[in-house]
């Protein structure tokens, strides 16, 4: 059994890398690069053991992912760290945003006046005073508040 294992030293590397990137991006969701790199590593070691540039022996395999682990580390850490922390700062949008409808009350900031839509009572707000049998539609949307604005 043991000479298995040896036989396929390449090939267990290069499947490992892959098992260790697919638990970094589907369980871990890329919160830490640790997997990422070793995964990686593995990767590389195995294809260099794979095509005869490194001797398939525990030192050089041990020594090789040491080394290729903490370089890759090193280069991808602050790249892959940046695009990890970039945010969309884009209005989020809604199904209700551009609803039409008229008020049966007078609106303003407070959110007194009440609005049924798609089985939820909504709160209404408005940046200005809207009185009552006015035309609005619906400008953003948030938890159980509607903002509109007179058309």
């Amino acid at each position: 059994m043991a000479s298995f294992w040896a036989d396929y030293i390449p090939q267990i590397l290069v499947a490992a890398g892959i098992f260790l990137i697919i638990i970094e991006v589907a369980v871990i969701g890329f919160a830490t690069f640790i997997l990422l790199f070793l995964g990686l590593s593995l990767m590389i070691t195995g294809s260099l053991i794979w095509v005869d540039i490194l001797p398939d022996s525990w030192n050089s395999i041990l020594l090789a992912n040491a080394l290729c682990t903490s370089v890759l580390a090193l280069v991808l850490w602050k790249p892959l760290r940046k695009l990890q922390n970039q945010t969309d700062t884009s209005p989020v949008t809604s199904d209700f945003d551009g609803h039409q409808f008229f008020c049966e009350h007078d609106i303003d900031k407070r959110g007194k006046s009440e609005y049924s839509y798609s089985g939820v009572k909504w709160a209404l707000k408005s940046e200005s005073a809207i009185s009552a049998g006015t035309e609005v539609v619906v400008v953003r949307a948030e938890v159980g508040v509607l903002w509109v604005k007179a058309l």
